[in-house]
This record gives C-alpha cells, structure tokens and sequence, in this order.
C-alpha cells in the first residue's frame, strides 16, 4: 500500500515539502499531548490538588525534545500510503512520545542521574519538593518513589492513547500494529534489565564477551524502540504488508544501533553545554557500553584494572573524567565506535535505497537518519 510519487521538477528533483508536513504535524502532535494532559490534570484534580505535580512533571518531559520516534511513526506511515492528515498517527506518536517519557524518568532512577536536559531529573525533582517543604521522613527516598509513579503513569498513559490510536483502524490492521506496541515494550524492559545487570557482572565478562553483550543491550533497551519500532508502528497502522514491514526493519534496526552508539560517545565525550548533562556522567554511573567494552579488550592489564577501577566512581571528578577518558582514547576504543557507527548508519542508508516508497518520504527518512547519527546531544 503506497503513496503515490511526488511529482519531480523539470530538473527531475522532487519539490521539498518535508519541512512544511512535519511541522504540520509536529503541531498537532504539540496540541494533541497538551490537550490529553490538560484532559489527565482534572482528572488528578478530582482526586486531589495535591497530586497535580505528577502531571507538572510529566508536561516537562513531553513538552519539548526532538520528537524523533512521533516523526519516524509519521513517515512509516505515510510512506505506506497513510493520510498525511490522519489523525491516527498523530495519537500514535502521541503514545509514543509518553513511553519515552516513561523510559526517561526510569533510565534517569537507574542511572542515578541528577540532570534531564539541563533541568533537575524528575526524582531530583519530588526530591528538592521534599526538602524545600519540611516534610518527613528520608526526601531521597520521596523523589525515587513519586518518580517511579509518575513513570507508571506515562506507561498508563501511553497505552491509553495507542488503544485510540488504533480506533478505527480494521481489525488486522489494528492487531499487527498492537503486536508491535506490546513486543517494543517488553524489550525496553529487558533490555533495561540486562543493561543494569551488565553493570553489576560486567568486569567478570571477558572483552569479547562484553562487547557482545553491550551490543545486545543497545539493541533491545534503544535501537528497537528508538528507531525499528516507531517506523514499523506507523506502516502497520497505514496497513503495510510483511514485506514492507521487513523492509523497514532492515533499514530502522541498523539505524537504531549507530544512534545508541553515538548517543555511548555522547555520554563519554560529549560537550555537557550541549547534552545538558554532565560530562563524563555515564562514567561516573558505571554504563558498560560497547565503546568501554572495546576499550577494555584492547587495553593491556594495567590500564584495563585501572579503567575498572575508576567506572562506576560517584564521586570522580573532572579531572578524573579527563584522566579516565583519555584511557579510553588511548585503546583505540573511540575510533573503533565510530567505524561501527559508520557500519551501521551504511547498511541504513543502503537498505532505505531499497525500499520501495515514494521519493517524499524516502528523504524524510533519509534526514531524520542523518540528524540521529550525526547528532551532538
């Protein structure tokens, strides 16, 4: 089931109207997460003012970002002959901009992580509410707790709206899409399991283990439902056949790998002025992603105790930051991430030439994948 072509100029170029649809529907995206939570806001009002801050929390989240996983379902779905106007992608993404909610104020839990794009993390901030009011007993354990209801409520919430979003959708149609919905969230889950178990057996694994290991994380706790999933939701919804599905998956998996990849780099090397955290934080929390798990294989054993040692360290500072990350600079380990990402983002890029779709939504893929793996924050 596809859109017809877009009708190319003289010069053979199709007319770019990318900017203007996105924006069209990142607007009502905007309006329609506004309208559900002012909808949700009542509803807590009715139970208790007192419970309203939980949605504070959760508008803060989904207020803003760069909507990535809402667009890839928009362009899965109108590259499979969807509406460009249709309301059911809009409530979908929708969904799934509160299941990455959810997944931030858990991850952030886990991680223990102070910041969330430059602003305090939604624990830090039930926490500071805690202190700030007198109130009793332990704030630390205050801010994890209400955090972890606020993330339930987004899990709640994002089922709700993907239900409607398969409203009107023929029974087939609607069921593949739900398949998808349900599977994406049991691999968030044990792929978050696996990652925090990693931390805690890691430096017993041997490198090759390790890097193995790393990378089925990444797949399963990010490069799935960051990417694959997103655009596979949007094509079943619109009623793509197996074989476009497939199709998809061939380019939005490889995709979703170089982008989690590069996001490891990010948590490493990136510049905190730009990634809103602080730098060096996955360090500090003891992430043991493919680019450390390649670092400690090719390191020899003195600098391969020495890294150990230091990651997972609360308390190292940055100039401790700057001695761990130039370890890790030293092993190779950086410029190895970074052909994989190159690997990955190839075998993307190659299989989103073989997909038959119009030409519109191929370059609306094409630059959603570009922006995820060459981003800065």
């Amino acid at each position: 089931m596809l859109s017809a072509p877009a009708t190319p100029d003289q010069d053979g170029s199709v007319p770019d109207a990318i900017p203007e649809e996105q924006e069209r529907f990142r607007s009502s995206l905007t309006r329609g997460i506004e309208a559900f939570l002012a909808e949700q806001r009542e509803v807590l009002a009715e139970i208790s003012a007192e419970s309203l801050p939980l949605i504070s929390s959760i508008a803060a989240l989904t207020g803003g970002g760069k909507r990535m996983r809402a667009l890839l379902c928009y362009w899965g779905w109108r590259a499979a002959g969807g509406a460009p106007t249709a309301s059911a992608p809009v409530v979908a993404g929708t969904a799934l901009e509160f299941f990455q909610a959810a997944a931030l104020i858990h991850d952030d839990i886990i991680d223990r992580s102070d910041t969330r794009r430059g602003r305090p993390s939604v624990h830090r901030q039930f926490t500071a509410r805690h202190t700030d009011a007198g109130w009793h007993l332990d704030p630390e354990r205050f801010g994890v707790s209400a955090a972890i209801l606020a993330g339930d409520l987004c899990l709640a919430f994002s089922e709700e709206l993907f239900t409607a979003s398969c409203a009107g959708i023929p029974g087939p149609t609607g069921e593949a899409a739900r398949t998808i919905f349900n599977r994406m969230r049991t691999e968030v889950m044990a792929g978050q399991y696996l990652d925090l178990l990693e931390e805690a057996v890691g430096p017993d694994q041997t490198p090759a283990v390790a890097e193995e290991r790393a990378l089925n994380i990444l797949r399963f706790k990010s490069a799935k439902y960051s990417m694959e999933r997103p655009v596979m939701l949007g094509g079943a919804l619109a009623g793509a056949d197996d074989a476009l599905l497939s199709a998809y998956s061939a380019f939005s998996l490889p995709l979703g790998e170089a982008f989690q990849l590069r996001d490891d780099v990010l948590g490493v090397f990136g510049d905190p002025e730009v990634t809103g955290k602080p730098a060096g934080d996955d360090l500090r929390e003891g992430k043991r992603t493919f680019l450390i798990a390649r670092a400690l294989g090719s390191a020899g054993d003195g600098v391969r105790a020495r890294i150990n040692a230091m990651l997972g360290d609360t308390s190292l500072d940055d100039d401790a930051i700057g001695i761990l990350r130039g370890l890790i600079l030293d092993t190779g380990a950086l410029a190895h991430t970074e052909q994989l990402i190159a690997e990955r983002s190839e075998a993307a890029f190659t299989a989103l030439d073989r997909l038959e779709i119009d030409e519109v939504s191929r370059r609306a893929l094409r630059l959603l994948a570009e922006a995820a793996v060459t981003r800065t924050a």
